[in-house]
């Protein structure tokens, strides 16, 4: 099969994360899967929703270039998933969300998670995704470090601003631990590559899961149900699909001015 890995990072300014995502994908794929790493420009440089709205017109576009470009599987390896929803609503391929997919496995690891993001600015946006998700009650916390998306490429390749970052997310982790959270997600792409490096990486027992594979497995597998079974996106409500004409209209106009 072939999937589309949907970075919201171009290679330009994140050489180092792709390097070392593009070495992390080809030891989680299945023989067989052949997963491209497509970027966005300009990148996801600030952590605010308005930059996550740009970002998410391209990946709804880059969704359809995926499925007339013969790809199998569409995955958005972006935490906060902007665009998701409406990714699905014009594409038969499956669409796969980084945040939804690692947010629904750690229900499976334990009954409450918490969220660790990397700048504060991005805590409302992860509430909206956890209530969009139905996983109020399983979701419980969401805290903050203080980092641009650009500033943690920087831990890549340096040991000594690891245990810098790692002592951050630790800081934040803690208190949501104590508070009775069972599993642990970094809120990012960016941070669950640079932690990959750890492992069995926990905090006072709660284990902190990578959702990169996450996502990559349960692409594959949806993939492989469709082929066995059919079984693809609902049509009756959040993910209806618009008429041709107006997908062509989506994709043919980007700007506003």
């Amino acid at each position: 099969m072939k999937i589309w890995y949907q970075s919201y990072v171009d290679y330009e300014h994140g050489a180092g994360y792709w390097d070392e995502l593009r070495k992390h994908l080809d030891k989680i794929v299945d023989p067989g899967t052949q997963i491209d790493i497509k970027g966005i420009t300009p990148h996801d440089n600030y952590a605010h929703a308005i930059v996550e709205f740009r970002c998410a017109r391209e990946v709804i576009c880059n969704a359809v270039k995926a499925e007339r470009e013969g790809y199998d599987a569409f995955i958005v390896g972006h935490f906060q998933d902007a665009g998701l929803y409406e990714a699905r609503s014009v594409v038969d391929i499956p669409v796969l969300g980084m945040g939804e997919a690692s947010m629904l496995h750690s229900c499976q690891l334990g009954q409450r998670s918490g969220i660790v993001t990397i700048n504060r600015r991005f805590i409302p946006w992860f509430h909206h995704q956890i209530g969009k998700y139905g996983l109020k009650e399983r979701v419980t916390g969401v805290h903050a470090m203080d980092f641009e998306p650009g500033q943690i490429l920087s831990a890549f390749g340096s040991d000594e601003r690891l245990e810098e970052v790692t002592a951050l997310f630790e800081a934040q982790a803690k208190p949501l631990v104590e508070q009775g959270v069972d599993v642990l997600i970094p809120g990012g792409g960016i941070p669950m590559l640079l932690f990959s490096q750890l492992k069995d990486h926990r905090v006072d027992g709660a284990p902190v899961i990578n959702g990169i594979p996450i996502v990559v497995k349960m692409a594959e597998m949806a993939v492989r149900l469709r082929e066995l079974t059919g079984l693809g996106i609902s049509r009756t409500s959040d993910y209806v699909k618009p008429p041709l004409e107006i997908i062509e209209e989506f994709m043919a106009h980007p700007k506003g001015l």
